[in-house]
């Protein structure tokens, strides 16, 4: 397809309708300093000699593939069936785009169908759609959702965990700057603290699990916020729910999550997938696409965007969200995964991940000066994939992370002190099926030896 450029008229009217004159003054609010970066390539050099250079440079890069990876904090290093990738980059899917024509969109539609199907299952909910930009948007639409829903009826205070990922409080406050709804954080289990709120929540948000990946107890928290007026939102871990009850069954109204760890790689933090799905009785609510099966006047089978009018993405006032690009590489990708893993292997997946994290937990903890997962109570507490250790005194988890990069080859977590500057000698480590017992070894001999 060829680019058409705009014309010179065209931008000054675009410019105009912006009210600036300038595509430099449409730049202001970045840096100067970045706004054209200088590129240290010497002139006139070659195609070979351009690539050469560059390949060295990427050479720097570390990858999960060559070090022992134990970094997660919202992306995860999950092993991808090869299936998955012959598969999602054939043409057939690659090229297309927003699938409007069902005439020519049926492979697409259907996928679409049969992976909103799966997540609906693994949800608990009745409707899912097709995808959101990430998790953090998913959530934020959600939230939105329920402010929407008590709109003209005050209450439009939101709960959220203190244990919620920090990115995702960031986006949130973004996205609600609009609403000016009262975010409130809270730290005991969901059901006290709806039951415990002064005035009505419009949405109580539960993470399933937290940022340092310990699991609350949702135990009689939606109807807590139910008896209030409130909707019940569950951030969820999509992998996990192979192994644990699902959100619907909890009595959630609204279920978002981060599908990345659904046969998607990491690729420097994307590309990510916002999963979101909702109860019958807030379809008609939900942003996005949603595919549904019909009949021609054959009965002959197929497949079509339904329950949701084309307005929703091409009229910005008509439209429930801002939510256009369609995540539907990210979302085929998993739907293949899930397919080709099935129910036994997802909760396998999520047992490996569960047995293997604790395992590291305890090994960690037995160091001396060393202690993990306080947060869940202990080695032996309630954490999915991901807990906190937190060093001896002396040891900066900064430092300690680069030499183990450097020295041992082991990316050992992601110091805490990138979100909290206080917890200057905590690291937030990730184990998945994907890391070996000999890998776990491993770097318990690292931080071990790195303690005296």
């Amino acid at each position: 397809m060829p680019y058409i450029s705009v014309t010179g008229a065209q931008r000054d009217q675009m410019l105009k309708a912006l009210g600036i004159s300038s595509i430099e003054e449409l730049f202001r609010e970045i840096p100067e300093e970045f706004r054209f970066p200088p590129v240290d390539l010497e002139d006139g050099l070659s195609e070979a000699e351009v690539l050469r250079e560059i390949s060295g440079l990427a050479s720097a890069n570390i990858s999960a593939g060559k070090y022992r990876w134990f970094l997660g904090g919202g992306v995860y290093n999950h092993f991808i069936p090869a299936a998955v990738n012959a598969l999602a980059s054939r043409g057939e899917f690659l090229t297309a785009y927003t699938p409007y024509q069902p005439e020519v969109s049926q492979g697409t539609l259907q996928a679409i169908f049969e992976y909103q199907s799966m997540i609906a299952e693994l949800f608990g909910m009745e409707v899912v759609n097709a995808g959101h930009y990430d998790g953090a948007t998913a959530l934020a639409e959600a939230v939105i959702i329920a402010l929407k829903q008590k709109a003209g009826q005050g209450g439009q205070r939101v709960l959220i965990p203190a244990d919620l990922h920090p990115e995702y409080k960031e986006v949130l406050t973004t996205y609600l700057s609009s609403y000016d709804p009262a975010l409130e954080e809270y730290s005991a289990a969901p059901g006290a603290a709806a039951g415990g709120a002064s005035t009505a929540p419009a949405c109580m948000v539960a993470a399933y699990p937290g940022f340092f990946g310990v699991l609350p107890d949702l135990r009689g928290a939606a109807e807590a916020v139910h008896r209030r007026g409130g909707l019940f939102i569950v951030h969820a871990d999509p992998l996990m729910l192979g192994l644990f009850k699902s959100p619907g069954s909890w009595g959630a109204d609204i279920v978002s999550a981060e599908g990345q760890c659904l046969g998607n790689d990491m690729n420097y933090g994307g590309p990510l997938l916002g999963i979101m799905g909702v109860t019958g009785d807030l379809m008609r609510k939900i942003p996005g696409r949603i595919a549904g099966e019909a009949k021609d006047s054959r009965g002959r089978r197929g497949y079509v965007l339904t329950l949701s009018t084309r307005e929703q993405h091409i009229r910005r006032e008509r439209a429930l969200s801002n939510i256009c690009s369609n995540q539907g590489l990210s979302m085929l990708r998993s739907c293949i995964y899930l397919a080709l893993m099935g129910k036994e292997g997802l909760r396998r997946t999520a047992e490996l991940c569960w047995r293997r994290s604790h395992y590291a937990a305890r090994a960690i903890a037995a160091l001396p000066g060393f202690r993990a997962a306080e947060e869940a109570g202990g080695p032996e507490g309630n954490f999915f994939r991901e807990f906190t250790v937190k060093l001896p005194g002396p040891l900066n988890a900064e430092d300690l992370s680069a030499r183990m990069i450097e020295q041992r080859n082991i990316v050992p977590g992601l110091p805490l002190s990138r979100y909290f500057p206080e917890r200057k000698n905590e690291l937030l480590v990730s184990v998945t099926e994907n890391n070996s017992r000999e890998d776990i070894d491993a770097l318990v001999l690292a931080l071990g030896e790195s303690y005296p």
